[in-house]
C-alpha cells in the first residue's frame, strides 16, 4: 500500500457496535501479552482490551488477556489465542515470531531497524523504528535547524482527532498518562478487535492476512494507517520540544508521504 498521507474523518470508537445486530451467542478471543505488566504497554493493552470489550457485548463477542512473563513465555502454550501481544527482549520476540507462524506477533516496544528489514511473515511493529524518529527529527530540523525537538508517537497533550478523547479515557483508567507504548498497546489491540469486528474473523491467519492486506486504521491519528511489506505500521509523528508538541512529521514543505520515515524495504536475502 502507499504510504502517501490520507485524512480520514474520525469515528468515535463506539461506532461499531451499533453497525452490526446482536449477536445470538457469545464467541470468545483470546490474547496473549508477553512482557512485564509494570511495562506501560501492558496497560495499553487493558485500555485496549476494555473497548474491545464495550464494542463486543453488542456483537457477541467477548475478549480475554493471558499475561505471560518473559521467563515463562517461550514455554507457553499459545495455540487458543488469536493475537499476541509482546513488550519484551529481542531474543524473546525472535523466538515467538519463529514458533507462532501464521499468528499475529505484535511488537510494542522494540525499535530495532533490523527487524523491519528482516520482513519476519508475522511481525506486526506498532512501535516506530529508530529510523523513523530520526527521519521525523531531520525533516524538522531542514526548517527549524536550533531545535532540539525528539521524536515521539503520542503525547498526553496531544488533543486532534479525538486524540484528546482517548488520552483522558487512558489517564482516568489508569492515572497516568498514555504515552507511545501505552498507544502501542492499545493500538494493537483496537485494530485486531475491530479487524474482528467488521470481518466476521476466527482465525489467527485471517486474522494477520487482513492486517497486513487489508487494514485502514485511524489509531486517533486523522490518517489512514496501515502496515509496509517490512511489518511497520505506517504512522505519523510528534515533534516534540521541551515537552510540548511542536510539530508533526511528515513535515509539510519538506515531505508528504509516511514512506518518508523509516525503511520501507526488505533487506536482501542469501
Amino acid at each position: 500500500m502507499s504510504g502517501k498521507i490520507r485524512t480520514i474523518r474520525y469515528i468515535p470508537f463506539l461506532f461499531l457496535a451499533f453497525s452490526f445486530p446482536a449477536a445470538a451467542e457469545t464467541r470468545e478471543y483470546r490474547i496473549a501479552y508477553v512482557g512485564d505488566s509494570a511495562h506501560m504497554a501492558y496497560l495499553g493493552v487493558l485500555q485496549g482490551l476494555d473497548e474491545a470489550n464495550l464494542q463486543g457485548q453488542f456483537l457477541g463477542q467477548r475478549y480475554t488477556l493471558d499475561v505471560f512473563p518473559v521467563n515463562e513465555a517461550l514455554q507457553a502454550d499459545y495455540s487458543a489465542y488469536i493475537a499476541v501481544a509482546v513488550a519484551a527482549d529481542r531474543d524473546t520476540f525472535l523466538e515467538l515470531t519463529g514458533r507462532l507462524a501464521g499468528m499475529p506477533v505484535f511488537n510494542l516496544a522494540l525499535e530495532d531497524d533490523d527487524l523491519r528489514a528482516a520482513c519476519l511473515a508475522n511481525a506486526l511493529h506498532i512501535i516506530p523504528s529508530r529510523q523513523m524518529k530520526a527521519d521525523a527529527v531531520a525533516q524538522w530540523r531542514q526548517k527549524n535547524p536550533d531545535s532540539h525537538a525528539v521524536a515521539q508517537t503520542w503525547h498526553p497533550d496531544f488533543v486532534k482527532f479525538a486524540a484528546r478523547d482517548l488520552n483522558k479515557r487512558f489517564l482516568k483508567a489508569h492515572n497516568t498518562p498514555m504515552d507511545d507504548n501505552a498507544w502501542a498497546g492499545w493500538a494493537a489491540i483496537k485494530m485486531a478487535s475491530d479487524t474482528i469486528a467488521r470481518e466476521n474473523i476466527t482465525t489467527p491467519a485471517a486474522l494477520l492476512e487482513f492486517l497486513k492486506t487489508g487494514l485502514v486504521f485511524d489509531g486517533q491519528m486523522g490518517v489512514e494507517l496501515n502496515f509496509r511489506p517490512t511489518g511497520q505500521l505506517r504512522q505519523p509523528m510528534l515533534l516534540v520540544d521541551d515537552g510540548k508538541i511542536a510539530g508533526e512529521a511528515p513535515v509539510r514543505g519538506v515531505a508528504d508521504d509516511l514512506d518518508s520515515l523509516g525503511n520501507i524495504e526488505c533487506a536482501e536475502r542469501q
